[in-house]
């Protein structure tokens, strides 16, 4: 075989010069005991020379001491190399995997058909079946010299043993008796034996990236493995990245990471043989393992996790779950992680950022309110910078807020409305008192993280760090309006809460429902809006039957979840006494939406009607504003409905039309067209004015 420079490839071909000297002893043994070895029909039957032959003979006993003289040799060059400091990886191997020499003789006979194809044909001729192209048990082991009898030869390609449970021998055909299954070496452990470092395919859609580590948890991370731990759990909460901190911990050490997305897994059916993969390639690499998150696994892969977990070499599992004893037997070092401080979040966009958008844009203000891990960071960066490409200009505000909101899990459109804002507070009409309290709760989501955290003003308190608010007021006073303008204040999204997909009528299925939403909620940056609040949220009663337990227990689940929230959720309802009392302490904010006063109507007509809509002259909205006491939705209304009453007769809106538009609106209240409210337009009513005047 040609010699190569590289010291670990010339390792690996020497040795299995060894094997190719060893083949040719008992190929040549063979054909000096075989009367007629030139038989083209050879493997199709038995001769009664050849029976006599196998029942007399003990063939391929001297073949395993050939080439032995070429072993020290070979070792020397391989020491030298070491002390040099290049990696002889067949070498490396054997430590990584504690394999003893006579393993490494039946991997290296194992292997040689992958590296040097004339030794297909030799194993067919040794196996006397030219279809028998890669070496059986029985053929490595009478290769490498042990005894096909001996328990403890055999042992050594069982499962349990170095060489199987490692990954780098598979014995295939186990239908056949012991000794003549074949064995393979897979793709991955000969690619890597011969010089090869990309990432094994069956990990290649399952890689994770590591992004930098912000914090200070790796320091400690890197002591416990440097002092022996070899598996660490790190608990994630909300934003917190497992992987960077496992990834930074690994560098300390001088180790290279490999980083498997569990997340990915298309089936439960592929997570073993994907944990076996990422172990191994970690083993090959020396590097560490991080793997995560577990809840991936934990419904049908809980075997991938023991796989991962017991693997005796140095695995982080990152997750949001608690651990669970039972997944493995061995005990991890449980690490609960903190979600990135303030500084530590600014750090990240800055540095992602790296100057995009000049020195106008500061992420620190525009992104306080998503609370972003690293990975999200990296991803929100480049979907704004492409928005932003879009329209050829430089980075602005809304694109980081646009890559900021894409990082968002769907999970939660399936049990919600997605409301992406249209609003601002320009277009919010009430009084001042209102808007007060509304920008108040918008300043509470921007700042609560420095609050909580850098003023020491979070306490250790359990309760979640969301804010809650009551909007309170008859319907169409603004209350949807204002929930839209406060998401688009503050870069979100506004998710309504749709009761027909919360509401059960089997018992524990709404609680079910409700925690769906909660647990998706965690994973996007977003505003939780329930309206009609009092259907969910509603008094608890005294329990007189089944039905008054049940209801109670859907509000008391509700208590529990609400406190451990930490997102943004907004509760409206028409009846703000209907409110259980539990939860109105619990409320950091109840705003009321009162009914519109004349002045506040005049300026709602207006907007409604628009500056664009043609309007005729008799038009009278100072009119409109102090005879019809309505709420802002109600004037939308009458305003759309006269506009289309123009737009059919292709003319301009008319006094006529509002008019109208007002009386249907009137009738859908169920209210009196009185002669006193519509004054000089009460004609305009015509015959069907009484319709409304019925008791």
């Amino acid at each position: 075989m040609e010699r190569a420079a590289d010291a670990s490839l010339a390792h690996l071909l020497g040795r299995l010069g060894v094997v190719e000297a060893r083949v040719r002893a008992a190929v040549a043994a063979r054909r000096a005991g075989d009367p007629n070895p030139d038989d083209p029909f050879r493997g199709l039957y038995l001769s009664e020379d050849h029976v006599e032959r196998l029942l007399s003979t003990d063939e391929g006993t001297a073949a395993a001491e050939a080439g032995s003289e070429l072993l020290p040799e070979i070792e020397r060059a391989a020491d030298k190399a070491e002390k040099r400091g290049e990696d002889v990886r067949l070498r490396r191997l054997a430590r990584t995997f504690s394999l003893a020499p006579a393993d490494v003789e039946l991997l290296l006979v194992a292997l040689a058909p992958d590296v040097d194809a004339r030794f297909e044909r030799l194993y067919g001729y040794l196996h006397d079946d030219v279809t028998r192209r890669r070496a059986s048990i029985g053929l490595a082991l009478e290769l490498s010299g042990a005894l096909p009898a001996s328990y403890a030869s055999r042992h050594r390609l069982m499962q349990g043993a170095p060489l199987l449970e490692g990954g780098l021998v598979i014995v295939e055909e186990p239908e056949r008796p012991f000794l003549t299954r074949s064995l393979r070496v897979p793709d991955r452990v000969a690619m890597h034996l011969l010089g090869d470092d990309h990432l094994d395919a069956a990990l290649a859609d399952l890689a994770g990236e590591c992004p930098a580590c912000y914090g200070a948890e790796q320091d400690g991370l890197a002591r416990a493995f440097g002092s022996g731990a070899t598996l660490v759990y790190l608990r994630e909460r909300a934003a917190a990245s497992g992987r960077a901190v496992a990834s930074a911990a690994f560098s300390l050490l001088g180790k290279r990471t490999v980083a498997v997305d569990l997340s990915r897994l298309a089936s439960a059916d592929e997570a073993k043989a994907a944990a076996q993969a990422a172990v191994r390639e970690a083993r090959l690499q020396d590097a560490g393992l991080i793997a995560g998150p577990v809840e991936a696994l934990v419904d049908d892969g809980v075997q991938a996790i023991r796989e991962l977990a017991e693997a005796r070499w140095p695995v982080v599992l990152t997750g949001a779950r608690t651990w669970d004893p039972g997944w493995s037997t061995e005990v991890p070092l449980l690490v609960e992680l903190e979600q990135p401080s303030v500084s530590d979040r600014e750090d990240m966009w800055r540095l992602t950022l790296n100057g995009d958008g000049g020195s106008d844009l500061d992420p620190a203000t525009v992104t306080a309110q998503f609370r972003l891990g690293p990975e999200q960071v990296t991803r929100a960066a480049r979907a704004a910078r492409l928005q932003a490409s879009l329209s050829g200009r430089p980075l602005e505000v809304d694109d980081l807020r646009a890559g900021a909101r894409a990082q968002n899990a769907a999970g939660l459109e399936r049990l919600a409305r997605r409301i992406h804002p249209g609003v601002a507070w320009k277009d919010m009409v009430l009084p001042p008192e209102t808007l007060e309290q509304l920008r108040e709760i918008s300043s509470r989501a921007m700042h609560r993280d420095k609050v909580h955290d850098e003023w020491g003003m979070g306490g250790s308190s359990s309760r979640g760090r969301g804010i809650t608010a009551l909007f309170a007021g008859e319907s169409g006073t603004g209350k949807t309006m204002a929930a839209e303008v406060l998401s688009g204040d503050l870069g979100l999204d506004l998710y309504a809460i749709d009761l027909a997909t919360v509401v059960d009528k089997y018992v524990g299925e709404t609680e079910k429902n409700l925690d769906k939403i909660f647990a998706e909620a965690d994973r996007v940056h977003g505003v939780l809006f329930f309206d009609e609040a009092d259907a969910l949220f509603g008094k608890r009663s005294e329990v007189r039957d089944a039905h008054d337990r049940y209801a109670n227990v859907e509000v008391a689940y509700l208590l529990q979840r609400m406190e451990s929230f930490d997102g943004i959720a907004i509760l409206a309802t028409n009846l703000r006494a209907n409110i259980d009392d539990a939860f109105a302490r619990r409320l950091d904010a109840v705003v009321d939406f009162p009914m519109p006063d004349e002045e506040h109507r005049l300026e709602l007509w207006e907007r409604c009607l628009g500056p664009v809509a043609p309007r005729e002259a008799d038009v009278d909205l100072g009119f409109c504003a102090r005879a019809f006491e309505l709420s802002g939705g109600n004037i939308r209304n009458i305003a759309l409905a006269a506009a289309f009453l123009a737009a059919d007769g292709e003319r301009a809106v008319s006094m006529s039309d509002l008019i109208k538009g007002t009386q249907r609106e009137y009738r859908k209240l169920g209210r009196l067209l009185g002669e006193s409210e519509f004054g000089k337009y009460y004609e305009l009513i015509g015959s069907s004015r009484l319709e409304g005047r019925t008791t």
